[in-house]
Parts: structure tokens; C-alpha cells; sequence
């Protein structure tokens, strides 16, 4: 059974018309129509109302975010007993107690001697502060002519000039353009497409095997750092085969080059460890971190940093890191922060994923007899469906196809049936599914029904969402 059997009802005229006239929606066409715009006002487990009071299931997490569901009173009360007695201190050359204490138990969660932790105010700031912190490394260790970042394409980075930069996403980086320099882009691992193996009849880690080929090109002594998610997002949930993050670790080494895991949203329980890294066995120097840290109940991020990058920063002669952001550790944050990895503590909310992890995949897996479904993949819970007009010759859709079937007409029935998940493009076209981590057979069992229902209606009007019945 669905949720919302009939068409979302328009708001109130008022509410749209201010909407239109002063509401500037991230990534959103100003021009779009005010009576698609949905405007949902609370959240209650894995369900989100909206003003009309339709319920829906949120099956991207916000924006893979919400971790612990909605409605956690928990996190609310942290929030505001922390404002109550400090709502706000910067920790510039100061400190503060639940800074502290969060900073002290995240290092505790993190791998090998990763003991150093940098607050930003989300992801973007999290990126652009390991880069940043990598070029005045290298400064720091009499070698400056080390600045360039290596990253995958199709890869997503954050959307600041620097973290753009390293973003592998043509399209969003155009109207931008001449970015920070030094930018460098290598192979993903999409196995489903990919041409390095293509005709070898295995995977021969030739994407891995592709950063060092960069590195070499470009000259180590130019290269500080390669940035990887440990679940790459853009594109739809590329996992890496078995042995990448080691074999990446070695050419780190081998060419004296830092690795970053980007981990926005490969953190905390989204894969099924407190850090995605740990996923893959990847010894990271830095890892980055946003999004899941509050589960999104107050606006946060981090840069971890590891005891041998943080070592030209230590001790009262050395140099002093050059970055700050006014939000960075706020106190009201961090008292979220660390009521929610209480709750992933009290709850096992790492062991729910890890249990159910097979469950939800094999609800995904079923969709697979689908004409319209090419491949399933991810991990842990977060996962892609990537569509295809041929499952046998695996044929791309053109621009204008990907648009019709995708915004045309999947992301609208999918909402009218209640399900909120993610229908993207950012590379072949995909449906993503990211649910908050307290999801379990109830919620899986909802998803399947409403994407078999709405895939099966997508692939017997394929020919006219592409035109090619006209």
C-alpha cells in the first residue's frame, strides 16, 4: 500500500508566492513552477510530513544526512541546553568544553593515529581546509612546489572555489571557470562501465593503478594529496574492488603524496562503521567528515588530521595553520554532535546496518528482472539503481532522455507515491537510496513496492519519455 494515492495538492497561494519571490532554493531553477514546490514541515523515524500533512518516507536520509530518523527529542534537548549555558564562543587560540569532549571522541573513533580534529561548519569547509592544510605541509616540509590534488572523475567534493576544484563533475564547475589550479582528474571505479578492464575479462585495478599514471605525469614533486570518498557518490554509489584503498595507500607512500577520504557522507553508519574507511581497510592521513556527525540537527563538519601531518603544527616555534571559520566548533553543534553518537551508541546503530545491510540489498536486487534496471550497487545504506535503455547492450541515454525520464517523470510519481529518494544524472541516470540507519524490513519492504511499481511504469513508457515512440 502507498502513502499518497493522489496528486500533492498545491500550498496556500501566500506561501508559494513567497516562496517564489524570495526563497532561493540550493541547485534550484528559480523559474520552476511554485505549484511543484513541496515544503515539508516535520519529521517523525524515517517519515517527513509536508504542509498538508502527506507523509512520505525520506529515503535519502535529507541528503544523506539523518542517520538516527526525525523527531529525536534527544538531540533537540542537547541543542538546547547547550545554548542555554554557552550558545556561542569561537575556538580561535580558546576552547570550550563540549568542543573538547567531541574533538577527544572522535579521534577515539578514528584509525591509527589519526588524533587531531579541525571543526568546520559543513563539508565543502572540510574539504577546503585538508587542502588547504596539505599545501601548508608541504611548505612546512621544504616542499612547496607540492600543491596539486588528485580526484576521480564524476566525483562530488563540495561546491567552494577550492573544493569545486577538485570536484570531477564537468557541469557544475562551467560557469565558475578558471578555478583553483591544480585540480587533476583519474578513473573511477565503476566496474558497470568501465573501459580500462573492459577487454581484459577481470578487473586488472587499472583505476587505481590510473592515479599513479597521474602522479607520475604530473611529477610527484607537484602532487600533496589524492582525494577519495570510500563509496563514491557522484555517479551512483561506485564501490571499489577488493585491494583499491591498499594499492592506493602504496603509491601514496611510493611518491610521498597525502590521501584524504572524503567521508561526508561515508561517515557514521552509513556504511556500517563509524568511519567509512574502515569499510576498505584505508589508512587515510586525513579524513573529512559533514552531514551524518548531527545526523543534521544542527550544521556541522570536521577535518581529521593524523599525528604526522599535524607535526609541523606542534610545538611553540612551529607554524601556525592559517584557516578559520567563525562556526567552526560551535558549542551548540557540538553538544548535538555528541548527544548523537551517544544514541549510536546506546542504540547500536553501526550493528543495526551491518545487520540488515544484506536485507536491503537483496530488496534491491529484486528489481533487477526489470527491463529498465542495469545494475544495483553499493553498500551498507547507500545504494544506486542505474537505469539503461537496453540491459543487454547497456545503451546510454542522450541528455535530453536522461531529463525526460528522470525529472519528466520519475522524481514526480515517486513523491505522489511517497517515497523520497534521489533520481540523478550526474553522470548515467540513476535512483539512489540513502535512508535514515534506524530503517529495517518495513521500510525496505515499502521502498521495493513503490520502485517496482514506478520502474515497471517507467520502462513501458520508455519510448515515449525518450521519444522514441513519437
Amino acid at each position: 500500500m502507498v502513502l499518497n494515492s493522489h496528486v500533492v495538492e498545491p500550498l496556500s497561494r501566500t506561501l508559494h508566492a513567497d516562496a517564489a519571490r524570495h526563497l532561493w532554493g540550493h541547485f534550484t531553477n528559480l523559474d520552476a513552477s511554485t505549484s511543484e514546490l513541496r515544503v515539508i514541515e516535520r519529521g517523525e523515524g524515517c517519515y517527513v510530513f509536508d504542509a498538508e500533512g502527506r507523509r512520505y518516507l525520506d529515503g535519502l536520509a535529507g541528503l544523506f544526512t539523518n542517520q538516527l530518523g526525525h523527531g529525536r527529542t534527544e538531540l533537540a534537548d542537547a541543542a538546547a541546553g547547550q545554548a542555554a549555558t554557552l550558545g556561542y564562543f569561537p575556538i580561535w587560540t580558546f576552547a570550550h568544553p563540549t568542543a573538547v569532549e567531541l574533538a577527544t571522541r572522535l579521534a577515539g573513533y578514528a584509525p591509527d593515529d589519526i588524533n587531531r580534529v579541525f571543526f568546520t561548519s559543513g563539508g565543502s569547509d572540510a574539504v577546503e581546509s585538508a587542502w588547504k592544510l596539505a599545501r601548508q605541509y608541504w611548505q612546512a616540509a621544504g616542499k612547496p612546489g607540492k600543491y596539486k590534488v588528485v580526484s576521480r572523475h564524476l566525483a562530488y567534493h563540495g561546491t567552494t572555489l577550492g573544493a569545486l576544484s577538485i570536484t570531477g563533475i564537468p557541469a557544475i564547475k562551467a560557469p565558475f571557470e578558471p578555478l583553483v589550479p591544480g585540480g587533476l582528474k583519474v578513473a573511477n571505479t565503476n566496474s558497470y562501465r568501465c573501459t580500462l578492464c573492459r577487454d581484459a575479462g577481470a578487473c586488472t585495478m587499472s583505476c587505481a593503478e590510473d592515479i599513479e599514471r597521474m602522479i607520475v605525469r604530473e611529477g610527484p614533486e607537484t602532487v600533496a594529496a589524492v582525494f577519495l570518498e570510500p563509496v563514491q557518490n557522484g555517479g551512483g554509489c561506485f564501490v571499489p574492488p577488493d585491494g583499491y584503498f591498499e594499492q592506493v595507500r602504496e603509491i601514496c607512500d611510493r611518491h610521498d603524496v597525502l590521501f584524504v577520504s572524503d567521508e561526508v557522507i561515508c561517515a557514521f553508519g552509513r556504511l556500517g562503521h563509524m568511519f567509512g574507511s574502515a569499510r576498505f581497510d584505508a589508512r587515510p592521513d586525513m579524513i573529512t567528515v559533514a552531514k551524518g556527525i548531527t545526523s543534521g540537527y544542527a550544521p556541522m563538519g570536521a577535518l581529521l588530521v593524523s599525528d604526522r601531518v599535524a607535526e609541523p603544527f606542534t610545538g611553540p616555534d612551529a607554524d601556525t595553520y592559517l584557516q578559520g571559520i567563525t562556526w567552526g566548533g560551535h558549542p551548540v553543534a557540538c553538544a548535538v554532535a555528541l548527544a548523537n553518537l551517544d544514541v549510536f551508541e546506546r542504540e547500536g546503530i553501526t550493528r543495526h546496518v551491518l545487520d540488515h545491510e544484506d536485507r536491503f540489498r537483496a530488496m534491491l536486487d529484486g528489481l533487477t528482472d526489470l527491463p529498465i534496471v542495469g545494475e544495483v550497487r553499493g553498500t551498507g545504506y547507500f545504494y544506486a539503481i542505474e537505469l539503461v535503455k537496453d540491459r543487454d547492450t547497456r545503451a546510454l541515454f542522450s541528455d535530453a532522455e536522461a531529463d525526460a525520464l528522470l525529472r519528466g517523470f520519475l522524481s514526480n510519481r515517486l513523491f505522489e507515491l511517497g517515497l523520497i529518494c534521489r533520481a540523478d544524472d550526474r553522470g548515467e541516470p540513476v535512483i539512489q537510496l540513502s535512508p535514515p540507519l534506524i530503517a529495517g524490513p518495513a521500510e525496505f519492504e515499502f521502498i521495493g513496492e513503490v520502485l517496482r511499481q514506478v520502474l515497471t511504469e517507467a520502462a513501458d513508457r520508455l519510448p515515449t519519455l525518450t521519444g522514441a515512440g513519437a
